[in-house]
């Protein structure tokens, strides 16, 4: 909790960059191993938050510019300790290993790790398994051993480039898994966490359509999986020598329009972190006599930030909001409750209202809103409006801590989320209702949403903005183009404009691996005519639009920078033809494209980045952003 305070601390003191947070910190033994400053370095857990550290290995040998860690890893009896680092510049990410001993030391490094995790072998002998990844796909295992038995052999490769490969190692260390995934199907194999050099076994074969996870306990597997009907997520658990489909037996359920945010398995409960409705609850069972104990979290919650945890007494985990940074919570099972971190109450608590409202869809779909605005607003109606959206892949719109979020909602901004058929806040029927032929379901919810806060007295149309993210875009330049009388303003980062022409691109490295998302547009007739109907570039015509603000990335490979600029090229040539028809005296909207380099795809914690944004957003409202920009002098060095 004290270490908790000095964060909070930084975070309403210090510029942005210098406080920012990576959730890279791992408890081994006696130990804390995290990043200090430019270096990884661990202390005795008592001495956790003191300068009374031990420097393990300094970034900066690598040459890289603003290195920071993102993955550790300790090995089983910490001879060693890995590290996955990567810059701000770049999604490819170094691997270094080092030696623990009274002078540290670095004994080897591997280019373009994706996942990493340690097993010891029969002789003692640490073994490093860790997955390949090369244009953005990862399609090999490798396993590495150092020392005076020094090998690195490449055992796994996935012959189908429409799957990703990743590893988990069971919170016991019993198994580790070798995950491969595309959207909707995936296979697992389980490597003997007791003798890791013989060959993996498969645990079930494929079956297109089929999820599942696995954890292990008591020589049991517990496998998260939408096998069966109805196909969401159930929890499942079998012999862990007998691991085909046909032993698995129904071991949970969870309610309609749940989604399953994570699970964490302990000697004698399991820990399911779901989200039912758009509100969050832990349940957590009792698997000596199956009991289940629900209990639903405080309703200004929208996310979970799990904590790594070797302790077999408790199950911590953090609480957040856009606007609210994280608190944490600590579910303590011989007590059967759940206690939270007492001490300083954020005043954001009482001087913000969330809200969770539902917008009707035009096929009668109800689809859920989460808003925040200031308590003592007057007159909403007057009030600003930003609205995001994502709707893609069955992932939850991010609602994590955005300081820049607060400061709006602080200058009277309305924050609205509407959580839209595609992702995934409702299940796995959500996203499947919003993906492939369905697509067009998110943009019918997106604009029955925004429609919806306008009618219930949330801000109007000459002060609405909209943003989102990737594939995001998609959303949002269809509704640009079809119905942009809705919107003021819009902001985009590393948007998805050009669905239809990257889709026919085999040559781009993700092209296959979406194809369970968006259509194969290339062989098939059906996906490419659905795709013109609402592929924001093949849409653009001569017509009023919103002002729109593009943030893109000089070497993004998720999202090609040339679709970005072809569609702004487009749009521009499309407002002129608009003006002209228009005559003397038509507004003609403002077009921005900013193109930053690197090649990451989000830079989230870029300042400049923020600060562009929420100045254009000011301009075209015609707000004053003098008390903004002054609040944000606490998060951010101009």
């Amino acid at each position: 909790m004290d270490a908790f305070e000095k964060v909070r601390t930084k975070l309403e003191t210090q510029p942005q960059e210098e406080y920012e947070i990576i959730n890279a910190e791992i408890k081994h033994g006696g130990f804390v191993y995290y990043q200090e400053g430019c270096c990884l370095v661990r202390s005795k857990d008592e001495e956790a938050d003191s300068d009374n550290y031990e420097v393990l290995f300094n970034l900066e040998e690598l040459k890289l510019d603003q290195p920071f860690i993102d993955c550790i890893r300790v090995a089983p009896d910490e001879k060693y300790v890995a590290a996955k680092i990567r810059t701000e510049e770049s999604e490819a990410s170094t691997c270094v290993v080092v030696k623990l001993s009274d002078q540290p030391v670095m004994e080897a490094s591997f280019p373009n790790v994706s996942s990493l995790e340690w097993v010891k072998d029969e002789e003692d002998e640490d073994v490093l398994f860790y997955t390949f990844q090369r244009n953005l796909r990862c399609h090999d295992v490798y396993r590495a051993t150092f020392g005076d038995n020094k090998r690195n052999e490449r055992f796994y490769t996935e012959k189908d480039p429409s799957y990703f490969v990743f590893l988990y190692l069971t919170k016991d260390s019993r198994f580790l898994t070798i995950n491969i995934m595309n959207k909707t199907t995936s296979e697992v194999w389980l490597i003997d966490g007791l003798s890791p050099w013989d060959p993996p076994v498969l645990l079930q074969k494929r079956i297109p359509g089929v999820l599942y996870y696995v954890e292990h306990r008591d020589d049991e597997l517990y496998i998260l999986t939408n096998v069966g009907e109805p196909t969401e997520f159930k929890l499942m658990r079998t012999a862990a020598d007998t691991p085909a489909i046909m032993n698995w037996d129904l071991f949970f359920t969870m309610k309609k329009n749940t989604k399953v945010i994570d699970l964490d398995m302990f000697k004698d409960h399991c820990v399911l972190f779901l989200k039912h409705s758009n509100l969050l609850y832990v349940n957590v069972i009792g698997l000596a006599d199956d009991s289940v104990r629900s209990l639903k979290l405080p309703p200004w919650a929208c996310g979970f930030i799990m904590d790594t945890n070797s302790d077999p007494k408790n199950c911590p985990f953090q609480l957040c909001s856009p606007i609210r940074p994280p608190k944490y919570y600590t579910y303590k099972f011989a007590e059967g409750k759940l206690f939270e971190e007492t001490g300083h109450e954020d005043p954001i608590t009482k001087t913000s209202r969330v809200l969770r409202l539902e917008a009707k869809s035009k096929d009668g779909k109800l689809v859920p809103m989460t808003i925040f605005h200031k308590t003592d607003s007057e007159d909403l109606q007057k009030k600003p409006l930003l609205v995001h959206v994502y709707g893609a892949y069955g992932m939850d719109l991010k609602m994590n801590f955005r300081p820049e979020r607060r400061v709006l909602v602080d200058d009277g901004w309305i924050l609205a989320y509407c959580h839209v058929r595609g992702g995934g806040e409702l299940g796995l029927q959500w996203h499947a209702d919003g993906r492939l032929t369905k697509k067009l379901n998110g943009l019918a919810d997106l604009e029955a949403c925004i429609k919806t806060l306008h009618s219930q007295g949330f801000s109007q149309p000459s002060l609405t903005t909209l943003t989102a993210f990737s594939a995001g875009g998609v959303l949002v330049g269809a509704l640009c183009n079809s119905n942009p009388e809705l919107l003021k303003a819009v902001t985009l980062e590393a948007p998805f404009l050009d669905v239809l022409n990257t889709m026919m691109d085999t040559t781009l490295p993700l092209t296959l691996e979406e194809i369970e998302e968006w259509g194969n547009p290339s062989s098939d007739e059906k996906h490419r005519n659905y795709i013109k109907r609402y592929c924001p570039y093949q849409n653009i015509k001569a017509q009023h639009y919103p002002s729109i603000h593009i943030t893109a990335y000089e070497n993004d490979e998720r999202v090609p920078l040339k679709g970005i600029v072809n569609y702004t090229e487009k749009l521009k040539e499309a407002i002129m033809e608009h003006a002209k028809e228009a005559g003397e005296g038509s507004q003609t909207p403002n077009i921005i494209l900013d193109i930053q380099p690197g090649g990451n795809h989000v830079i989230e914690d870029s300042h400049k980045k923020i600060t562009a944004q929420i100045k254009f957003l000011y301009e075209e409202l015609g707000l004053d952003n003098t008390s903004v920009f002054e609040n944000l002098k606490k998060y951010l060095k101009f």
